[in-house]
């Protein structure tokens, strides 16, 4: 059993299990009844996106400074205790279920879930 960090849109693995949408927004001109066949995800879950003001600062990041920048305001808000909380629920829920998160970005490397993967390691999450 393991969670997934995964591109909200990309074709689904084999035993991926329930997709959840940890972005901001719901993508656009997508009716909300076809987001699941569609792939983009089968629960939407906000509460691990980051915050507009900081979803902002990370997409005007260019610079390697300005994206540590991000990732420390957005570590800051996983840290919250209601977040934090959730990190370790989708930790447990890893040791017994497969589940998968993702956002939209198409470079992992310049996008909330490579912080949110690392987040969900450090709380004892299983990864692949």
């Amino acid at each position: 059993m393991v969670v997934r960090v995964v591109r909200l849109g990309s074709a689904r693995l084999e035993d991926e299990g329930t997709r959840i949408g940890t972005v901001r927004r719901p993508p656009r001109g997508v009716p909300k009844e076809a987001f699941a066949a569609q792939n983009w995800y089968d629960v939407w879950f906000p509460n691990l996106a980051p915050s507009v003001d900081t979803m902002k600062f990370a997409q005007q990041a260019t610079t390697p400074k300005e994206w540590l920048a991000f990732t420390r305001k957005y570590r800051a808000e996983m840290a919250q205790p209601d977040n934090s909380r959730t990190l370790d629920l989708l930790a447990a829920l890893s040791q017994h279920a497969n589940f998968s998160v993702g956002c939209y970005c198409e470079d992992e490397s310049h996008c909330h879930r490579s912080v949110l993967r690392a987040l969900l390691a450090e709380h004892g999450a299983k990864l692949q």
